[in-house]
């Protein structure tokens, strides 16, 4: 399961740089210390898929650490990007697939 969740979180850094969500330098200290989910009090979302979840997962996988199985990016991406799903189509489509083969359950994806 690793190689294709390190496979898919490749994916979506790259994902993210070819949408131009990707960024340069990081947010403060304590914007990266939320406790809320997907930090929606201090990152936009894109934010925390870069600089919490894939250095999270990288983590994890690197340290053999056993991975989330109960996960739903897939749901609130589509909820944050709501009004231009079709400019983030690939975006969701990848967090699709990494819910898909974290939590091992199909997802239920927006048509």
């Amino acid at each position: 399961m690793s190689r294709q969740v390190v496979f898919l979180l490749k994916e979506l850094e790259l994902t993210l740089q070819r949408l131009q969500l990707w960024q340069e330098e990081m947010p403060p200290e304590e914007a990266l210390a939320s406790i809320q989910p997907f930090a929606l009090d201090t990152l936009e979302f894109h934010q925390w898929l870069q600089f919490i979840f894939l250095d999270r997962m990288r983590f994890m996988v690197a340290t053999g650490q056993a991975l989330p199985s109960a996960v739903a990016i897939y749901p609130m991406a589509t909820e944050v990007y709501k009004e231009q799903l079709e400019k983030y189509a690939l975006l969701l489509d990848v967090l699709a697939r990494l819910d898909e083969e974290l939590s091992g359950k199909p997802v239920g994806r927006l048509q």
